[in-house]
């Protein structure tokens, strides 16, 4: 059976991933105690249900301990489990929650060591962002700080499409001047290349349109960091499948996410596609054309 879990922080989109995932044919349950997630899959499977999905967060917290030998003897028994993990920065989830005038889900269930104060909304995140800890660890992070609801579906879309794969590799090119995504497992800088927005006819195009693209490739620095950067991929992938991960993702940053780095991601990623399960995203683009 195709079995895909999603967790992630209270506010971070779960809701979201959980519809597109049921649109998309999977059986979904919605908050299931990770201790009946064997017996289910038995009774699904009984019953010819070849995909299914399910939401386990903190509010399962105290079960959750189980959950990496649930996950191990389900892929032994031959299942494919992925693990989908939705994430955002403590300033985003605070805005979210305020905006919908929703408390968060622990704070009728946490209190102060001293008193019978509930925690402070931050401070819940914080607990929260602790428990789910070892769940983030084994799964595909998506952060989704500055990300349109439609956005976010359609990356769960391009997630949920791909079957089969040992490894998916994800380059993200990103701007230093909103943040570094929370969902990288590898950083680069390219910032030190020269910066085709100041000329003022590349200013208002993209690392994908060929004017920058030219531009870029007649900088020898860039075509030295691009085989920098592809080396130390290349070397290191085969362990991280040798891991286990079902993903990695590559974030690559310049100031503005418009130039610099959407010209590296795609150069990387047209290089590997040959070789790997590849995805692109272009964060700073995706806010900018929304």
């Amino acid at each position: 059976m195709r079995i895909l879990l999603i967790s992630g922080i209270s506010g971070s989109g779960k809701s979201v991933a959980l519809n597109v995932v049921e649109d998309a044919g999977f059986y979904c349950v919605d908050n299931l105690p990770p201790s009946l997630l064997p017996e289910l899959i038995t009774t699904l499977v009984g019953e010819g249900i070849e995909s299914a999905a399910m939401a386990i967060d903190s509010r399962s917290a105290h079960l959750l301990t189980s959950l990496p030998d649930t996950i191990s003897a389900l892929r032994q028994d031959r299942h494919e489990v992925k693990i989908l993990f939705l994430t955002a920065s403590t300033e985003s989830l605070v805005a979210r929650f305020s905006e919908t005038r929703r408390s968060h889900p622990l704070s009728h269930r946490l209190q102060r060591n001293v008193g019978t104060d509930r925690l402070s909304l931050t401070e819940c995140i914080q607990e929260e962002r602790e428990m789910v800890a070892e769940i983030q660890a084994l799964a595909h992070v998506i952060d989704t700080s500055n990300l349109s609801a439609n956005k976010l579906r359609e990356w769960v879309k391009d997630i949920i499409q791909i079957q089969h794969a040992p490894l998916t590799l994800m380059f993200e090119s990103f701007a230093f001047k909103i943040g570094v995504p929370l969902d990288a497992d590898f950083v680069f800088d390219v910032r030190m290349l020269p910066n085709p927005y100041y000329d003022l006819e590349l200013r208002a195009l993209t690392g994908r349109d060929e004017p920058v693209v030219t531009y870029l490739k007649s900088q020898d620095m860039a075509l030295d960091l691009y085989e920098d950067i592809r080396k130390f991929i290349e070397k290191w992938l085969p362990l991280f499948k040798k891991d286990n991960r079902s993903y990695l993702t590559v974030a690559i940053g310049c100031t503005g996410g418009q130039h610099r780095s959407v010209f590296m991601v795609e150069h990387l990623a047209s290089y590997f596609r040959d070789k790997e399960q590849v995805l692109v995203r272009h964060r700073r683009l995706e806010q900018i054309h929304h």
